[in-house]
């Protein structure tokens, strides 16, 4: 048995982190600590287990062997080293940190105390991907060549039902959608593919989000970035937060032999087309959106679950997070390309 602890007491520990440890029935919930005393007592009540008065009492109970850090970007990094150097596992909700240097002493502390250290990268676990990733080690559309991915919502203060939601300001959360949003499909891409993307360009934008008080916020809400990876491969990547008419999730791999949809029709996860005009679509499953989640229509989306496995099993997984600072690395150099308007090389040497 495994005994949980969770930083940050927000919408993702709410519906994704308490109830999937629960779920999983390897876990209990020791407790919860959130700078807001009401929101750790409310998930206590909810979930079971106690509300900690600080970080430190939490990390000093020695039942606890488990840590989701759910708190804002701005902390993650000290929260999840903190927790490692307390001897506990950790899993902490992407972004992984606000600065190449947070991700990389994340990782090492990680190495050094002998702990895991998983993102939430759930993307990686939807059926419709982990289907796609087999398809495409198999050969089934060749050499892939070309790729689009897309990620759009509402924004983030749809998701938290909050309008001043720490994810719209830049001195809690630090990036905008394209550390909320692309992050994913960036990690992803690194898993579907095989590969790495060594360069960058990249643009971004605030459209239309505004602040309660009607200024714009002061983080992006649309980013675009066209990369290559290490194998030769060419992409593109959109990411919105205003996507106002509905959610979008979306990817597509163009290869020598074919083309493979994902989650790119209402109907069917998977759809492959082959070059010869073979046509295959598979009904596997559909991503939760935001709002589904927000009304209660949930379903798991196996991060903790891996989290848990990978421990007990003492085995490598895809959300490791060796394999998430190579993501984050083209995060920061998209926002430097952005910046510079020149397109940005990524080293990802270890």
């Amino acid at each position: 048995m495994y005994y949980a602890g969770i930083i940050g007491c927000g919408k993702i520990a709410e519906l994704r982190h308490a109830p999937e440890y629960l779920e999983t029935k390897k876990v209990k919930i020791v407790g919860f600590y959130d700078n807001s005393f009401d929101r750790a007592k409310r998930l206590a009540h909810m979930f079971g287990g106690k509300a900690f008065t600080s970080v430190e009492e939490l990390l000093a109970d020695s039942n606890i062997n488990l840590i989701s850090v759910c708190t804002a970007n701005t902390s993650h990094a000290e929260d999840t080293i903190r927790a490692l150097e307390a001897g506990k596992h950790v899993i902490v909700e992407k972004p992984m940190a606000v600065s190449i240097k947070e991700c990389e002493d994340m990782v090492l502390t990680a190495k050094k105390v002998g702990k895991r250290l998983l993102l939430g990268h759930n993307q990686l676990f939807a059926g419709g991907h982990v289907m796609a990733k087999k398809l495409i080690d198999s050969g089934v559309i060749g050499k892939p060549l070309v790729f689009r991915t897309v990620f759009g919502h509402p924004g983030p203060e749809c998701w938290t039902e909050n309008p001043n939601s720490w994810f719209i300001s830049k001195e809690r959360a630090f990036f905008g959608v394209l550390g909320d949003l692309g992050i994913h499909k960036i990690d992803l891409m690194h898993y579907l593919l095989s590969d790495e993307i060594v360069s960058v360009s990249a643009n971004t934008a605030t459209l239309d989000k505004k602040n309660p008080s009607g200024s714009f916020i002061d983080v992006e809400d649309n980013a675009q970035a066209l990369f290559k990876t290490a194998k030769g491969t060419q992409g593109t990547l959109q990411v919105s937060w205003t996507y106002y008419s509905g959610e979008e999730n979306s990817t597509r791999i163009y290869g020598t032999k074919g083309l493979i949809c994902l989650y790119d029709d209402p109907e069917y996860a998977v759809i492959v087309q082959e070059r010869n005009g073979n046509l295959c679509k598979m009904k596997i499953d559909a991503l939760t959106s935001n709002e589904e989640q927000n009304a209660g229509r949930r379903t798991s989306t196996g991060i903790i679950k891996e989290f848990v496995d990978a421990i007990d099993e003492d085995r490598p997984s895809r959300a490791d997070g060796v394999q998430a600072l190579k993501a984050m690395r083209v995060v920061f150099a998209a926002i430097e390309s952005a910046k510079t308007g020149k397109e940005i090389s990524v080293s990802q040497n270890e």
